[in-house]
């Protein structure tokens, strides 16, 4: 039983990995900003995980020049985002996998 609960836990962690690599990081290999430079914009606009995970999901769903945190010059040279195909679910799953890579609370010394 426990074997299998590890199993389940491995095989979780690699589709919920696969869900931020296929759905996050192609569109951001194709631009100048990094997705660790724009998770600390996120951070220092929104300050806290909860504010960072609630603006995500709201720009994620409905992609706007007023809720971007990019610059004017990002947005004449990029264009604003497409909004996203993920279900809620996905979309949940794929900020807290991004939350967890960059976060810096816990990692400071």
């Amino acid at each position: 039983m426990v074997k299998k609960t590890i199993l389940f836990l491995l095989v979780s962690n690699i589709l919920l990995a696969d869900l931020y690599q296929t759905n996050c990081i192609p569109c951001h290999n194709k631009i100048d900003v990094s997705l660790e430079k724009l998770f600390f914009r996120y951070l220092l606009k929104y300050s806290s995980e909860k504010n960072v995970k609630n603006s995500l999901t709201m720009y994620l769903k409905n992609p706007t020049i007023d809720a971007t945190v990019m610059p004017e010059a990002f947005i004449k040279r990029y264009g604003i985002k497409k909004k996203t195909t993920l279900s809620d679910e996905e979309l949940q799953k794929a900020i807290n996998i991004y939350w967890e890579k960059y976060k810096v609370f816990g990692k400071l010394k």
